[in-house]
């Protein structure tokens, strides 16, 4: 039997963090890569791994001790049959020296043929602390290269984490509702053949090189990752814990708005500033954490049969953002008509052309251009108001975001320099874009920057709606379903093809003169497309 001491691997940083959880007993049997300790950093908290299987014989740290890389967390007493022959041999040369250990060379020229790797998360364009939604994998399954793992989800789309090689699932390192960042272990793969080979340079040395193996053996994962640590009734991560011990908050009573009720950080914000407020919604779940009293759950189930559905993640950010804007954005909405019989009529007659050129001429991208120029005609609209409330943020490009509606939810793909771009142009990006938000293919950099949105609901119908402002914007155009009425030209009664829209805006930008005159402007255009070219 070898004894082997179990270190903390390395942490990325030289800061001590915390034992927050031990998860062995002296006498436990253990096999190996089996978690012995849980440690805790100020953002993020990971599983220490056994790097040998056998039995605990010393514990050398309890909760609430402070540990560095390298640090000794438990004596074991392994079972490694390998440990015994080469301990006589090996003990003289470690005396002198952990390189005097030749012997393994030849084992070494065949460890590409069956080698541990470890799969990490991938670059994920800056995206941050990404939910997994789904493990595609178990212990033991044998996966080719490319085959998916996990499934990650943004704010804006959802992306399979593939195998970089084939191999054998040996262990899987997180689970549905952990957050990862790019470099957070996901699996560990047991890999043999040629991909080993192509792996072997990537993975650290074989455990039985020398006396300090057991550390280079424990998976180095940066503390990178916050996973969710589910303690009795509550559920929340290791950050979120920390800030409630600072804020002094007992977790019990509040209530988690995350993914299956997790806590998140905003949920402690919302109830700190109801009980600051002497709010009896003290529970986290007053909207927004404005103090309003929130709507009382029914037993909906005493009326007849029901079925709780859990919100996506993009519904419950959108119902989140409306909920703000709503609340923080004093709104008022503007209605008109454009007369869109002439530019129908042109339209049409270029179908052939939009044909040839494989796009789809919808009134859409004619809406944008026309926001745009009208932007540039109104710059009172083209602003953001500063947190001090006593400044604007003139902008100085127009962009212009798009509502698209998907399965998942609501996005709003931004169409950049619009007043630049020709009809055609804005056509082809609208149409790539609305592709990629059904196929949740949105990048954070196509939805950032908006100066106006449109949210356009002309091919379901409605006469008009109030849409809500999408701040830091301050207005947004509703467009709904055009429809042919009788409009008087002075001698008679003659059929027009009319678009309603309305216009809703921040009162604290945007007086209601100022709306007018954007909203007339705006039906001038659409209604003379020729006004767009001068």
């Amino acid at each position: 039997m070898a004894v082997e001491k179990i270190l903390v691997p390395d942490l990325g940083t030289d800061e001590a963090v915390e034992v927050i959880e031990v998860l062995v007993k002296v006498g436990d049997s253990i096999e190996a890569n089996a978690s012995v300790a849980v440690l805790e950093s100020d953002k993020a908290a990971m599983e220490v791994p056994a790097s040998k299987g056998g039995v605990i014989k010393e514990v050398l740290v309890k909760v609430g001790s402070q540990v560095k890389t390298g640090s000794e967390l438990l004596i074991l007493e392994s079972a490694d049959a390998a440990a015994a022959p080469a301990k006589a041999a090996a003990s003289a040369a470690k005396v002198e020296a952990p390189k005097a250990a030749p012997a393994p060379a030849a084992p070494k020229a065949e460890a590409p043929a069956s080698s541990a790797q470890s799969v990490s998360v991938p670059d994920l364009g800056g995206a941050k602390d990404v939910d997994v939604i789904d493990i595609l994998v178990k212990v033991g399954d044998t996966v080719k290269k490319e085959d998916g793992l996990i499934t990650l989800e943004t704010d804006t789309a959802a992306m399979e984490v593939p195998a970089p090689f084939a191999g054998k699932i040996s262990a899987i390192k997180v689970k549905v509702g952990d957050k990862v960042s790019q470099g957070s272990l996901i699996v560990e793969m047991e890999v043999t053949g040629a991909a080993a080979a192509s792996a072997a340079p990537k993975a650290a040395a074989p455990q039985a090189e020398a006396a300090p193996a057991p550390a280079a053996a424990q998976a180095a994962a940066p503390l990178s990752a916050e996973p969710v640590v589910q303690s009795g009734e509550v559920y929340a991560g290791p950050a979120v814990r920390k800030l409630a011990r600072e804020l002094g908050v007992d977790l019990s009573k509040v209530k988690g708005s995350g993914l299956k009720g997790r806590l998140v950080k905003e949920d402690l914000h919302a109830f700190v500033k109801a009980v600051m407020q002497g709010s009896s919604a003290a529970s986290g779940a007053s909207v927004g954490g404005s103090g309003i009293p929130p709507i009382a759950d029914l037993d909906f189930s005493k009326f007849g049969p029901i079925e709780e559905v859990e919100m996506t993640k993009l519904h419950r950010l959108t119902a989140q953002n409306m909920a703000r804007n709503w609340l923080n954005v004093p709104h008022v909405t503007q209605f008109d008509e454009a007369d869109i019989t002439d530019l129908e009529a042109f339209r049409n007659a270029q179908k052939a052309l939009a044909d040839k050129k494989g796009i789809k001429l919808t009134p859409l991208p004619f809406i944008v251009k026309a926001c745009a120029q009208a932007l540039k005609a109104y710059p009172q609209f083209n602003v953001s108001l500063h947190s001090s409330g006593s400044k604007l943020i003139q902008k100085k490009y127009v962009h212009i975001g798009v509502a698209v509606a998907t399965p998942a939810g609501l996005m709003v793909p931004v169409v950049r320099d619009a007043d630049k771009k020709s009809i055609w142009q804005i056509a082809s990006e609208v149409a790539a874009l609305g592709a990629k938000a059904k196929d949740r293919k949105l990048t954070k950099e196509d939805m950032e920057g908006a100066c106006f949105t449109i949210s356009s609901l002309g091919n379901i119908g409605g006469t008009g709606f109030t849409p809500i402002v999408n701040a830091p914007e301050v207005a947004i155009l509703g467009v709904s379903r055009a429809a042919i009425k009788p409009v008087w030209n002075g001698k008679e009664f003659a059929p027009r093809n009319l678009l309603p829209y309305s216009l809703s805006y921040d009162h604290r930008a945007v007086n209601g003169a100022d709306a007018g005159a954007f909203c007339t402007y705006l039906g001038q255009l659409l209604s003379d497309i020729r006004l767009m070219v001068l």
